[in-house]
């Protein structure tokens, strides 16, 4: 008799544990499903917030021309915005790590209302400097990275981050193409009128669709090293504190200086392209359309498909490889036949190398810290629109466009050699 309860008994216990199995596989599939919703809404949300914003940079300059500011007063108003967004991603990162994505990105969308509130009503050259202070809090990117990494495993991480390439090339694409319409149908002003509203629903979208905490609960190691947490939010310290993890200063130290010499040329590239190229305002735009295109190929499949076969340290000597290679092209060429062939390599080295070494700076810190350190990454942009003008102004006048070419293949090499020297810890982790 016994013997028969102990049977039933036992049965009873697998009957309930396999119901418990199967409710927790339902329960991990409708996380999975809810996870990738959110991520998909990040996606959304940093595609409208870059459209807005290539929306109204092709409109700024009749804009600035209109309130009677000259080209180096409108030098300034770009250098005023670099530093506005240099200053504000770490802060932004941050913020993020201490009161949550979802509070991070709602900052964003509202920054973003109040730019274009701002500049819609911009009726003199004071109000106009005065528009480009919200955008110390805009960074829709590094927010929708935040959700990326706080929903994705290690190893998925970098193929999830690369698909915001296709964000990056629709709101190129549409944003250059939607901003001369309607100013050219209407005025100056209506781009920043559509921004405004676009901008007040990306903000809702984002209080509705992000989850209060997306981030799972961290592990024992994570909170034993969730040291960012206590301290001001405007705490340099605690900030700068990152650098100091393995591996860290090294790969951020490669991801600006391979960088650098490319983005001096892009922020030469209006004048280059004038005096250089001889492109005519409407060529500019449609080779703009073609790095767009480019970028949502490029980042969008290309790199996610070789995080799957190759570990990130091969891709990033092959990154940085490839950029010593478009350094030599950029030294020998002379046209603009010429560029749009040494775009390809250039603009899978630039993603390649922004993708991959995002990846690897946010493993090496504690998942409680991933905010600012995507923040401490979004302000390399930044970084360099505001210095070059200055550098790229004084290279491009004493030797010319190949001197760009000239110092990206140096830096690079430079770095390649390092890269294979030397030992930086590095996770060694592909994509499932």
């Amino acid at each position: 008799m016994s013997a028969m309860n102990a049977k039933a008994s036992s049965g009873g216990e697998e009957e309930d544990s396999g119901m418990r199995s199967e409710t927790l596989g339902k329960s991990s599939c409708l996380g999975e499903v809810k996870r990738g919703q959110v991520i998909l809404v990040a996606y959304l949300i940093v595609t409208l917030e870059l459209t807005f914003l290539f929306m109204q940079l092709g409109v700024m300059p009749y804009l600035a021309k209109s309130l009677g500011l000259d080209s180096m007063g409108f030098g300034y108003l770009q250098t005023t915005f670099g530093i506005l967004q240099l200053v504000g991603g770490p802060i932004f990162g941050r913020f993020a790590d201490q009161f949550g994505t979802r509070s991070a990105l709602i900052l964003s969308c509202a920054s973003g209302s109040a730019f274009f509130l701002l500049t819609s009503i911009s009726s003199s050259i004071p109000l106009l400097f005065l528009s480009r202070l919200p955008a110390v809090f805009m960074h829709g990117l590094p927010g929708a990275q935040k959700v990326i990494t706080d929903l994705t495993a290690p190893s998925q991480r970098a193929d999830a981050l690369g698909k915001l390439g296709f964000c990056f090339g629709i709101g190129i694409i549409t944003g250059s193409s939607l901003g001369g319409i309607l100013s050219t149908k209407f005025n100056t002003f209506v781009p920043m009128y559509v921004g405004l509203v676009g901008s007040l629903i990306n903000t809702v979208i984002a209080m509705v669709y992000i989850p209060l905490q997306a981030k799972p609960k961290p592990d024992h190691r994570v909170t034993e090293d969730r040291t960012s947490q206590s301290g001001s939010t405007f705490s340099i310290r605690e900030i700068l504190r990152l650098m100091k993890f393995p591996g860290v200063m090294e790969i951020f130290l490669v991801k600006v200086l391979a960088q650098l010499p490319i983005g001096l040329f892009l922020v030469m590239f209006s004048i280059i392209s004038m005096d250089f190229f001889g492109l005519k305002a409407v060529e500019s735009g449609y080779l703009m359309s073609y790095f767009g295109v480019l970028q949502m190929v490029v980042q969008g499949l290309v790199v996610g498909k070789l995080t799957s076969h190759c570990t990130e340290k091969t891709l990033l000597r092959l990154g940085v490889f490839v950029f010593a290679g478009v350094g030599l092209g950029m030294a020998l060429m002379r046209t603009v036949w010429h560029y749009c062939i040494i775009a390809v390599p250039l603009v899978f080295a630039f993603s390649m190398l922004g993708t991959i070494t995002d990846s690897i700076l946010t493993k090496a810190v504690p998942s409680s810290d991933t905010g600012t350190m995507l923040g401490i990454c979004a302000s390399v942009h930044p970084l360099t629109r505001t210095v070059g003008p200055t550098i790229g102004g004084v290279l491009y006048k004493q030797f010319g466009v190949s001197s760009f070419g000239y110092l990206q293949l140096i830096v690079n090499t430079g770095l390649f050699v390092y890269l294979l020297k030397s030992k930086i810890p590095l996770r060694e982790m592909k994509s499932q």
